[in-house]
């Protein structure tokens, strides 16, 4: 079935592709949305029509953020992100810059890394991986006893944390709030009763998008960082499927020891003095 520009009237094809028409008329773009899906490439010439069509989001969710869609490989329609032939360039390079801005699950001492009630023991640590394994639903984490959760996070050197992903199921399971501590080691449900510094009201984020920033001042310098999920959205149970985490770390520096000895009283026959014997020199 043809598609016309509702504008100029000019025929602009089928699903084929009329590549000239669209550039001939950019304006078609923005009045025939349905002209997005006959040639991906025309949104260089309207960046507008995404806003127009936003199903042509699909075909490179980077879109959005950039205001404009990509240009994809190949000829057809557009296809779903990511998959065949058609993979967006830019949406690749972006998701690889991403991925690597929440690498500090990699500085994490993973030996002393603890989790308070978790239901099956040493799946809280599955939880912190690649931001790009985070869709990954067999690892997760699932309290026990009640909805309470509690990290004890300990890094191998200096971290400033700047942001935090939680990712959860999107019902009563998710959790509704985190609390985070920090340089608190082997932090106890007790514990989480001090002011922490830090506190967010979650939203359910199913797909590991949202983004909470922290406050730098606070999280400048963190060896150990404790993060407690009180509470979720009604579950008996709370359930976490991927913690990401943002920022930049440092290697921790380490000062040697000197050891010095101090006498109380000094023993003279520790401190013998060679006898001098003045000596008189005299010049004619």
């Amino acid at each position: 079935m043809g598609v016309s520009c509702e504008v100029c009237g000019r025929g602009l094809g089928g699903t084929g592709a009329n590549r000239e028409a669209l550039w001939a008329c950019p304006s078609a773009v923005w009045a025939c949305p349905s002209a997005v899906w006959a040639c991906p490439a025309a949104v260089w010439a309207c960046p507008s029509a995404v806003w127009a069509c936003p199903s042509a989001v699909w075909a490179c969710p980077a879109a959005v953020s950039r205001r404009r869609a990509c240009a994809l490989r190949g000829t057809g329609a557009a296809m779903a992100h990511g998959h065949g032939p058609g993979r967006c360039r830019c949406c690749g390079e972006e998701a690889a810059e991403r991925g690597a801005a929440w690498g500090l699950y990699l500085r994490i001492d993973r030996q002393r890394l603890q989790c308070l009630n978790e239901r099956r023991e040493g799946s809280g640590a599955t939880v912190f991986r690649p931001w790009e394994e985070r869709g990954d639903r067999s690892q997760f984490v699932e309290s026990d006893d009640d909805e309470e959760l509690l990290f004890n996070i300990p890094f191998t050197g200096s971290v400033k944390l700047k942001g935090v992903i939680v990712m959860g199921e999107d019902d009563g399971t998710h959790p509704a709030e985190m609390r985070l501590f920090r340089n608190i080691p082997h932090m106890s449900f007790d514990d989480t009763a001090k002011e922490p510094e830090q506190s967010f009201s979650l939203s359910r984020d199913p797909s590991g998008e949202l983004e909470y920033p922290t406050k730098i001042s606070r999280f400048s310098n963190v060896h150990h960082l404790s993060m407690h999920f009180p509470k979720n959205f009604g579950a008996e149970t709370t359930k976490i499927f991927y913690i990401g985490l943002r920022g930049e770390w440092a290697e921790a520096h380490r000062h040697q020891v000197t050891i010095c000895n101090y006498e109380a009283s000094a023993n003279p026959a520790d401190h013998k003095l060679e006898q001098i014997t003045p000596q008189t020199h005299f010049i004619s």
